[in-house]
């Protein structure tokens, strides 16, 4: 019977529960790393036993640890984050120029067929990729060398490149998410790159046609139908049926149409789900119900979804990246907040239980099939 890892970083370590098809015990490694953040915590789909975790902290820095035995022990390696050859600034909170700083890895996200390449995403908005399991970096340059470059600026969390997809046809096209910027897409293999963001629109931003500036907090696919994209944004979801050339809204429906993570079901790409929050002020669910809302119709209609989640006094937030699917026959859908609990659903989302719980913040959830 097939396994389930969840993968799971906080703001105090790494943790790793497993468990059999039926998800109904899980056992709970960790912490990893105790003590210091862990941004994201990421297994290779080539290879089961390889894993891959961004640790940071304020007095070492920057550090990428990878596990070859499914996370019962990890080693450092390579660490070389550098911006080389791309000169100039880009804007900060109130539009002056600042100079292009490293300050961390928010994405980690595995070749599909080769365990020893990953990409990374990283602040200040850049993209590098190892090809040597994680030893040495190089920068994808032709990202940062598109003009537009010096108009990006931060979100309140930092101008992060926070999301990757890949193209499961051709792993040379790809879109990534920057906050806050936008989506860019490349062809080429991150030789060059154009924005996505056709048909958003953005408060504070005068041009109702600006290319960037846009605060995108996930992107999601389904790799049955790779050309339409799920957005949830700065206010607003949003679906692209075009390789994201144009968006359109879809979270008229919702209590609230702010929030961090998206997510599509594992076999029905019409399936998608978000967690809503009250508002960029106010991050917590509307009314202090944690409600998962499901559209079945790709956007067209949503449900909530209660069952096992608390429905009254609660004030926790889902991060961008603490949301994801398995692969099961019947999908299972996992999330993590920020009061450190994770829930699990094995039935596509109709009950919820949480797996563990009074965590560190949980920052990011990622599941990796076990055979």
């Amino acid at each position: 019977m097939t396994a389930v890892r969840v993968l799971v970083g906080t703001r105090k370590g790494a943790f790793v529960l497993t468990a059999d098809g039926k998800r109904d015990r899980w056992e709970v490694q960790g912490p990893h790393f105790a003590g210091w953040e862990v941004y994201h915590v990421a297994g290779s789909p080539a290879a089961p036993e390889r894993l891959y975790a961004s640790q940071s902290g304020g007095w070492f820095g920057q550090i990428i640890q990878r596990s070859d035995d499914g996370g019962a022990t990890w080693a450092p390696v390579g660490n070389e984050f550098a911006y080389a050859g791309v000169p100039g600034t880009h804007q900060w909170y109130d539009g002056t120029p600042h100079p292009w700083e490293f300050a961390r890895v928010w994405h980690l996200e595995p070749s599909a067929t080769d365990p020893d390449t990953v990409l990374a995403g990283v602040e200040d908005a850049a993209l590098f990729r190892s090809t040597d399991g994680g030893s040495s970096w190089q920068e994808l340059r032709g990202l940062r060398e598109h003009g537009s470059g010096s108009q990006w600026q931060p979100g309140a969390g930092g101008m992060c490149l926070h999301t990757i997809v890949v193209d499961p046809r051709d792993p040379a096209r790809m879109h990534v998410a920057i906050s806050a910027a936008g989506v860019f897409r490349t062809d080429d293999d991150g030789g060059t790159w154009q924005p996505a963001n056709r048909g958003l629109r953005s408060e504070g931003i005068p041009d109702d046609d600006a290319e960037v500036g846009h605060c995108v907090h996930n992107l999601a696919m389904h790799p049955d139908r790779p050309d339409t994209l799920y957005m949830q944004k700065h206010w607003d979801v949003m679906r692209s049926d075009d390789g994201g050339a144009h968006w359109y809204d879809i979270g008229d429906a919702l209590p609230t149409d702010f929030g961090f993570p998206i997510e599509v079901h594992a076999h029905e790409p019409d399936t998608v789900y978000v967690v809503p929050i009250t508002s960029d002020s106010e991050h917590f669910p509307p009314e202090g119900r944690l409600r998962v809302f499901r559209s079945r119709t790709g956007g067209h209609e949503w449900e909530p979804l209660t069952t096992g989640l608390p429905q009254q006094h609660c004030y926790v937030n889902v991060l961008r990246d603490a949301m994801a699917v398995d692969g099961l026959d019947e999908c299972g859908v996992y999330f993590g907040t920020t009061g450190g609990q994770v829930y699990a659903s094995p039935d596509a989302g109709d009950t919820w239980a949480p797996i563990v719980r009074d965590l560190p913040a949980v920052l990011s959830v990622q599941v990796q099939m076990l055979p």
